[in-house]
């Protein structure tokens, strides 16, 4: 089926009137929420508007945080309500919102609460949504950045059957059926992929973990070579990879750019050393270039370097930076940790079982993550197709400002 026909079979001949979000919804904002109020086990159910950006999808199946503040001082959810934060020291995430619909959850602060009687809530959390890019238009500020409900009101939304409510919402609700299949995919899939890295961290811990005795312990400076970086001036890295600068270019943190010269070649590792990720653990393999903020380490012939990855990742280097404004790791002070050395055999062994662990819950390319990403992109094009609406069924012109 195309898409035009999937799409005139769901509407089965109903028009689409485009009309301003605050002419079918009303507007209300919750109420101061400290943090320091919401404690585990509390009495009642809350919502900090920090929340939104971290925790919550688009539908609210289950609110986690609890709080002993009382429900006569503050605002309470109805079913159906549409939550988004209002504010954020970024403007990226204010275009996020989530459909609540349990009754009476405290609504902290800065959080914009919409209701309508003639739109889905879940409906309207998904349009939202796709509405980033318009949504972006509208918000104000340089510190702190603020989305307002008077500006949000303008935003142009697709109403199906608008002269007969009980139908409407039944189109509104198929759409969201839909789209929820998708969201619920990606959520089985992200459950899973969490549930996989906790076991891979189970058996990283069991492989990796030896008693003083049982094998050989050495210091990372008798099996390791450890050599910081090299500066380089910040105009002879470029943001992007050409035939002149083809040598990806390292610091403390990751990537940097690229650069004309490589300062070396061959399989490494990268410990960042400087700023708060210092201690972090890169494999490297080819030619490169590390700056002064990156520790290159070349493995002898006692050690594997897949399983020096390994063993320096679980040993969380990042402990043993300096305390100051700008953490640092010295290279003297790595050089003296001491490191457990089973026989070359099994640190081979040990590294492939690894790897293959690794390689399925942390790549991009393969495994879980790749099949997430994959589920996101198929929500985010039928979300597009379903919540865009043939132009030539239109009761009110677009003029552009719905999408």
């Amino acid at each position: 089926m195309s898409e035009l026909s999937f799409m005139e079979k769901l509407l089965d001949g109903a028009e689409i009137e485009w009309v301003e979000l605050g002419e079918v919804v009303d507007f209300s904002k919750g109420k101061s929420l400290p943090k320091a109020r919401i404690v585990e086990g509390g009495e009642n159910k809350c919502i900090h508007y920090g929340e939104l950006f971290t925790q919550y999808p688009a539908i609210i199946s289950e609110v986690k945080s609890r709080t002993n503040q009382s429900l006569d001082d503050s605002v309470l959810s109805m079913a159906n309500d549409v939550l988004m934060p209002t504010s954020d020291v970024t403007p990226n995430g204010l275009a996020t919102a989530s459909c609540l619909s349990e009754a009476g959850v405290i609504l902290g602060g800065d959080i914009l609460v919409i209701r309508g009687g003639v739109i889905d809530g879940k409906y309207l959390s998904h349009f939202i949504r796709k509405s980033k890019s318009k949504i972006m238009q509208m918000v104000k500020g340089s510190t702190v950045y603020h989305i307002y409900a008077k500006d949000l009101g303008k935003l142009l939304i697709p109403i199906p059957c608008p002269d007969n409510p009980e139908k409407s919402l039944e189109i509104q609700a198929e759409i969201v059926r839909i789209l929820d299949a998708f969201t619920a995919m990606t959520a089985e899939l992200t459950a899973e992929l969490n549930l996989r890295k906790q076991q891979y961290n189970h058996y990283r811990d069991q492989l990796l973990s030896f008693e003083e005795g049982g094998v050989e312990w050495k210091t990372l400076g008798e099996v390791l070579k450890m050599r910081a970086g090299h500066h380089i001036s910040a105009s002879k890295i470029m943001p992007n990879a050409s035939n002149e600068y083809a040598h990806p270019c390292f610091g403390g943190n990751g990537i940097r750019g690229f650069v004309e010269n490589k300062s070396h070649d061959g399989n490494h590792l990268l410990i960042g050393r400087q700023g708060a990720l210092c201690g972090n653990v890169k494999r490297i393999n080819g030619k490169f270039y590390a700056t002064e903020h990156a520790v290159v380490v070349t493995n002898s012939d006692e050690i594997d370097i897949d399983w020096a990855f390994h063993m320096l990742t679980v040993m969380n280097l990042n402990q043993y930076a300096s305390q100051s404004a700008q953490p640092g790791l010295a290279v003297g002070k790595l050089q003296g940790l001491k490191i457990p050395l089973p026989s070359l055999a099994k640190q081979k062994r040990t590294a492939y079982i690894l790897d293959k662990f690794d390689a399925l819950t942390n790549s991009i390319t393969e495994g879980l993550p790749r099949e997430i990403e994959l589920r996101q992109k198929q929500y985010e094009y039928y979300r597009d197709l379903l919540l865009s609406f043939p132009k030539e069924n239109t009761l009110k012109p677009d003029n552009g400002a719905a999408a």
